[in-house]
This record gives structure tokens, sequence and C-alpha cells, in this order.
């Protein structure tokens, strides 16, 4: 995931790199005269692409696909109805299927709700603050709620400080395969916080460690008590994970820390996670809230206090394209489904439903999701199913001005963004596995859509959990199927747009 240089036309062999029958689909438009091609054509075009998916040796199985957006037309495809992992990939289906469940204005709500009466400024209830799905929730929306709050005149509440986080299924983890220290992997539920993810830092004080678990933002470095970091003495692990109640505890070793540094950590308790941060940060506005505890409906009649509403949908599918958060994903693709078929049982229910609107929407029938963002290695999607949808999507303009610029590398690595192709695509990426889909404009502005996808799963499956973070072997495996991706998709540009 290389350069076009000036080349002549090579007449010969020129045939033998079109599919049977291509040029026999439909009557000429214009004299079948060969235009002239550069010197560099044969090497772009690839010799077959059998041939150079086989040149780059990588183990496991390569599966490609290539269409013309105008005509539809397939072009060519090398196993294109076999179905792999599609990793991040899978993030383009899941915003369509939230763009046309939702519309593209759709706001996610949260709220803060009286259940009591309130009298002279004290709410005689419970307070409750309520998620509706917001994936983007940070630390400064809840400070600016808690404001919202005292002006809408709450000075005290003499009831229990409650959270309601079901709007959406709990899951503790994304995919449970993955270690447990690793971000990309929180919990999901109907209520998020800084992308379900809490701030560890350390600094080595003589022969001790002073540690601190907070929600940061730029603005605020609230400290939380819902997760807490032990230094143990040890090489290995370097972090274990265990459920405390209503606490994530978690350990480190000693041996790993050095003199000081940073990360972020997932959250498995994301409803006493924005609780702790909202207690905070209503203290700040003078008002004393007891410790959140979490509650599975909201009463009838509950008053509404205040209302966040987040930024409009297409802005947060945009946002998730391009930084490929996997939460963001899972809570817009159930948030989907909900809005479709009503609250679903689990995240493979809302995925298995959003693999039944993707064949019925767009004949995605090869394609069975196990969730929203790819992290689950059991998903399967094949290139000819997600071209189709390229194709169809592109009719509305839903997808392309959505996904990130994709630039293509020089001969020698470099980005080279005068490349004469230029390629919107979302990329997907685990161990031994490697993805890319989208819209590619060939150099004579022939817009194709395409997707790759390359798995090596009996590796991946010989990976221990606990090495999945950095696994031996896993990267240059990977780097090779990134420059497999833009050899493809320079010589489609050669065969189907100089």
């Amino acid at each position: 995931m290389n350069t076009d240089r000036t080349r002549r036309f090579v007449l010969g062999g020129l045939g033998a790199l079109m599919l049977p029958g291509f040029a026999q689909a439909a009557p000429p438009e214009m004299s079948l005269r060969p235009r002239a091609r550069s010197a560099d054509f044969a090497r772009k075009a690839g010799g077959g692409i059998e041939a150079l998916i086989a040149r780059f040796g990588l183990s496991g199985a390569v599966v490609c696909a290539v269409a013309d957006v105008q005509t539809g037309l397939e072009l060519e495809a090398a196993d294109g109805a076999t179905g792999l992992p599609p990793a991040s990939v899978a993030k383009a289906l899941t915003a369509l299927y939230a763009l046309e469940t939702l519309g593209p204005s759709y706001r996610l709500k949260t709220r803060l709700l009286a259940a009591g009466p309130v009298s002279n400024g004290v709410l005689q209830g419970d307070l409750i603050l309520a998620g509706g799905g917001d994936p983007i929730l940070t630390t400064d929306d809840l400070a600016v709620m808690a404001s919202d709050l005292k002006k809408a005149g709450i000075r005290e509440v003499r009831g229990a400080f409650k959270i309601y986080e079901g709007a959406l299924p709990f899951v503790n983890t994304i995919d449970p395969g993955q270690p447990d220290h690793v971000g990309y992997s929180p919990a999901v539920s109907g209520i998020a916080m800084n992308f379900n993810r809490v701030h560890f830092e350390w600094r080595a004080l003589g022969k001790s460690y002073r540690v601190a678990m907070d929600a940061r933002t730029e603005r605020y470095r609230p400290e939380v008590a819902m997760a807490q970091m032990k230094v143990v003495s040890r090489s290995l692990p370097v972090y274990t994970y265990e459920d405390a109640g209503s606490v994530d505890q978690w350990t480190v070793a000693r041996g790993a820390l050095g003199g000081g540094g940073a990360r972020w950590l997932p959250v498995r308790r994301p409803g006493l996670y924005a609780g702790d941060v909202f207690r905070t940060m209503a203290r700040a506005q003078g008002i004393v809230l007891p410790a959140a505890k979490l509650t599975g409906g909201v009463p009838l009649g509950a008053d509404m206090l205040v209302l966040h509403e987040s930024a409009q949908l297409v802005a947060i599918v945009k946002a998730m394209l391009k930084y490929s958060t996997n939460l963001t994903a899972e809570m817009v693709g159930m948030t989907a489904t909900a809005a479709r078929e009503g609250k679903p049982g689990s995240l493979q229910a809302s995925a298995a439903a959003m693999s039944r609107w993707a064949a019925e929407r767009f004949g995605m029938t090869g394609t069975q999701m196990v969730d929203h963002s790819g992290l689950g290695e059991a998903s399967r999607m094949t290139p000819q199913d997600l071209v189709g949808a390229l194709v169809q999507a592109r009719k509305d303009d839903a997808l392309r001005p959505l996904l990130k610029p994709f630039v293509l590398r020089d001969a020698e690595g470099r980005t080279n963004k005068e490349h004469p192709i230029r390629v919107n695509a979302k990329t997907g990426t685990l161990n031994y596995v490697s993805g890319l889909g989208g819209y590619m404009t060939a150099p004579d502005g022939t817009e194709l859509a395409f997707a790759i996808f390359a798995a090596d799963t009996r590796a991946r499956g010989r990976i221990r959990r606990a090495d999945r973070e950095r696994p031996k072997g896993a990267r240059s495996w990977n780097r090779r199927a990134k420059t497999l991706q833009q050899q493809l998709i320079e010589r489609w540009g050669a065969l189907y747009g100089s």
C-alpha cells in the first residue's frame, strides 16, 4: 500500500491481461485502435492478477475485485466470491448502515433526568444520567452538563445518583480474543466517555512509583476511583486485569515501567466511569452527589433537566472512518439496529441484523459480520460483495466524501501526493489480516470501486492472546500485504484508466 512513470505502449500481452469476454460486453463507443501506453505499463499491469499476487508470496489467501463505478461492470477479480475477515474495512458498511437507517443529521442524546419533585433547588428524588448511545461524549461534555444542571436551578440532590446505560446491550470487550489492556477493545454500552479509555500515568519516585488513573482531556484531568492501578514486582505479564466488583482493578509489572510514561487503558464499566467523572464535575459546581450506581431503567414521568446532543451522525461517521474508532462503529451500528428492529439482544445479534440488511440492500449474500467494527476475526466479507455495495452507494454519493484519502507511495516507499491515481478508501489491519476497500480515480478520470482482502488465519490462530499486541512476524506480513494493495491499484489504473 508505488509511482507512475512515462511508458510506451506494449501491444503484446494486452489481450491476455483482459478478462475473457470483456471486450464483447458492450458495443464499442470509440475506435478499437489501441491507445499509446507508457513504457512501464507491463510492470504496472503485473502480467496477470494471479501472477502478481503470487509474486508477493503472502501466506494465507488474497482475494480482490474491481468494477467500473459508472456501469457497475466487474472488470477483474481473484477469488472475488471468497469471504475473508475484512478488519476495519467493515466500518465502511457500518457507515452506510447507520446513515441510511438514522439519517446524516441524526444526533445522539445524553440526558440528566429528575426522578422526583424539585423544590427550591432541591431534588427530592434521584438524579439519573441517561446515555443515548453517543460514542464521542467526553469529560468536557460532562463538565458542561454539570454547569447546565446548576443553571437549571439544582443545588442539592436528596436521592441517589444513578446511571442508565441500557439503551444498548452491554459488551465487556468488543473482541474477547484481544489482550485485556488494549485500548481499542473496550467495553460498550449505552453510555461512553473518552472512547471508554482511562489514562494511566506513572512516574518513578525513588524506589517507588506515583501512579494516576484519570479521565483527562485538554481542559480537565479528573482522577477516577472506578479504575485502580497497583505496581507489582515482576517482569511479565506487563498488565493484569481483574473484575473487582465496582472497580476495574489493574496491576502493572514494575520491570516494564522505567522512569515514567503513560498509556490509555480500556474501561470495562462505562456507566460507572461516566458517573465517577460527572460526580467530580458536579462537585465543582457546588452540587454534592453520592457515589454513582447503575439502574436498569428510567422511571416513567422523569423530568429532563439537561440535554446534551452529539454532533450530527455524518460528522461522527466521517471521524470513525478517518481514525478507525472501534467503539464508535459498535455504538452507531447497534443504535441503527435498535432503530430498525428494536434493541438488539447482543452485539453479535446487531451485527447479524446489519448483515441481513446488507444482503437485502446491496445483495451482499456472502457477508456475515460478528460486530460492526471488524475487530472480530470471525467476520467474513467477500470483495465482490463490498464492490457491489460501493458501486450502488456511489449513485447518491453516500460514502466516498467520507472516506479518507489514501496516498500512494513512490518506488522508494515515500508518500507521493502527486501520484496520478487518486484513492479514497478504508483500510483494515489486524495481525495477519489486511484489507483495503473504496474508490480510485485512474489517470484518465475513470472511477473504479475495489476491494482487497488478505488473511492468514492459521498464522493468526497460532498467536497467544497475551502476544496479540505485537506478535512476531505479523508486522512484516502486513507490510507486504499493503505493498501488494498498491501494486493492484496501479495495475487497475494501468489497465482501465491510462
